[in-house]
């Protein structure tokens, strides 16, 4: 179901729980509001969507992937870049990593592991902020 998107930076700001099975159906929400968003974002995180939730979505070129409970394991090459949000009005300076790994669980409840680098990496970790309640 499409969620409307939460401005409210009291919820933004929360710290995420950990993900369970049963918030597999959040994440497909989550997946739905991207897509329905996609001209706007490659990315949201599910306290975007008003459940400070560990749980992520993001669009990798032609498929969109949801992670639960995600977790950067390694990051390499830090630099500087500007960035905005759905949440938010503007952009604002962050410091990003060309390449790293994520950890995560999938729809499917099985663990899995991604490399990214560039773009896709920077989706990725601005969204782990969200789940941190960390606002650019």
């Amino acid at each position: 179901m499409i969620k409307p998107i939460c401005r409210n930076l009291q919820i933004l700001a929360q710290k995420a729980r950990p993900a369970t099975k049963q918030d597999i159906p959040l994440a497909k929400d989550l997946l739905e509001t991207l897509a329905a968003n996609s001209a706007d974002c490659v990315g949201m995180a599910a306290n975007m969507i008003g459940a400070p939730v560990a749980v992520i979505a993001v669009s990798l070129g032609p498929v969109s992937v949801a992670m639960l409970n995600p977790k950067l394991t390694s990051k390499k090459e830090p630099y500087q870049t500007k960035e905005g949000c759905l949440s938010l009005n503007g952009q604002r300076p962050a410091t990003r990593y060309q390449q790293i790994v994520v950890e995560y669980f999938d729809l499917n409840w099985q663990k899995q592991s991604l490399s990214l680098t560039g773009f896709a990496a920077e989706a990725v970790q601005h969204e782990l902020d969200h789940c941190n309640g960390i606002i650019i």
